[in-house]
């Protein structure tokens, strides 16, 4: 089993739906292991996150609706690891537009 530790970093600068993670886009790895998802607000507004997976049907799974961040606060989102497989896509959208940051900690596996 090869395994490679990455991480993924976006600013959510827009209220689309937001590409955060493709399982195997660039390597051909089989899955993902999420270890970590991080949100950080700083704008001093609070706000809120929706977070979803696209599996390889195009079929959207919502994770968090409207997940309430606090001003200037970050929120550790996963309380146990997060399995995607090959082809599946994690998406972020912010409820406002620049105001969000999201880092997701990661084990590529194949």
């Amino acid at each position: 089993m090869d395994i490679v530790y990455k991480n993924a970093k976006v600013d959510l600068d827009s209220t689309n739906a937001t590409t955060v993670l493709t399982v195997g886009s660039t390597t051909k790895k089989e899955a993902a292991i999420i270890k970590s998802v991080l949100v950080s607000e700083y704008s001093n507004n609070a706000d809120t996150i929706t977070l979803t997976i696209t599996n390889t049907s195009s079929v959207v799974f919502s994770l968090f609706k409207d997940k309430a961040i606090s001003a200037k606060a970050t929120s550790e989102l996963l309380s146990a690891p997060l399995i995607l497989g090959a082809g599946e896509i994690l998406k972020a959208t912010a409820g406002t537009a620049d105001r969000l940051h999201i880092v997701v900690s990661y084990m590529e596996v194949s």
